[in-house]
């Protein structure tokens, strides 16, 4: 489940680039969530490894 989380958030930060990089008007406060999702996603595995 640890490995899930992290390729989640793996793909998550790399959808929020592309989004970010390319069309920053097109996706606006979605891409946005995308990032706090992959954040969280993280911290968790952080914690639940620690």
């Amino acid at each position: 489940m640890g490995n899930l989380l992290y390729i989640i958030a793996v793909v998550l930060v790399i959808f929020w680039l592309i989004g970010f990089l390319g069309f920053p008007d097109a996706v606006g406060g979605i891409i946005h969530v995308l990032l706090v999702l992959a954040v969280i996603a993280v911290v968790l595995r952080l914690i639940r490894s620690a």
